[in-house]
């Protein structure tokens, strides 16, 4: 069994060399991986470059968040690197607007919204000063980005129906659902508060399942990487 591109593993990990050796490991149990903010200051975009060059998808998880201006050109600067595959921004109008014009027409880069983090609940919400709960807020988030004409949003598995739904009515059945907060049965939840299964997050409409700590804190990261690919399987 080898990977499956659905399957993007998180390289939430505080060097580089931690991260090559990963990936050193999992071989050809994974094609798809996460750079996030840790290693962005480590050499986060060598690494990209380096997965890329050896056929690897690439997701820049860097959720970009500023004045339009700014993203515009930062979306700019990325796409040009040919670094990635998938690049986050937060999901407000104004950010995925911007990420979208900086890509530019003809690019390979897909921009995803990122809706609600995973490790947020109600509560934090409301602290945060947020009237909508949870469900709302995405809800709008992901009708936002598909006005905006992003290519698809971050929501955890438990938003991934709403999402899938929102986007066949939208005529958009190309747009993606990525989820974080995917836990094979009886992995620990960490700090994702909306976490499910990786079949309950497939059969719920998500497109690409995010898995970080299950591959990359086991005793064994392939095998724990194979078995998640084995779930994914059953799924069509």
């Amino acid at each position: 069994m080898t990977a499956d591109a659905r399957l993007i593993c998180a390289l939430d990990l505080p060097e580089v060399a931690e991260a090559e050796a990963l990936v050193a490991r999992l071989g050809d149990a994974v094609s798809s991986y996460k750079i996030g903010l840790e290693l962005l200051s480590r050499g986060g975009m060598a690494m990209a470059n380096a997965l890329k060059a050896r056929g690897c998808s690439v997701f820049l998880d860097w959720k970009l968040h500023d004045i339009g201006e700014t993203v515009r050109r930062a979306a700019s600067a990325i796409a040009a690197t040919g670094a990635c595959d998938l690049l986050t921004v937060h999901a407000e109008p104004q950010v995925m607007r911007a990420a979208v014009a900086g890509r530019g027409e003809g690019s390979g880069v897909r921009i995803l919204g990122v809706t609600v983090l995973t490790s947020l609940n109600e509560a934090d919400l409301q602290e945060m000063g947020y009237a909508l709960g949870v469900r709302d807020l995405v809800e709008r988030r992901i009708r936002q980005a598909l006005d905006c004409g992003v290519d698809g949003v971050v929501a955890s598995p438990q938003e991934a129906a709403l999402a899938r739904r929102l986007a066949m009515e939208a005529g958009r059945p190309e747009f993606l659902v990525v989820t974080p907060g995917v836990r094979p049965v009886g992995a620990a939840k960490n700090d994702q508060a909306r976490a499910a299964t990786p079949s309950d997050a497939l059969r719920d409409g998500a497109s690409h399942l995010v898995v970080g700590r299950p591959i990359t804190a086991a005793p064994d990261p392939r095998a724990a990487a194979l078995a998640i690919v084995a779930e994914m399987a059953g799924v069509g």
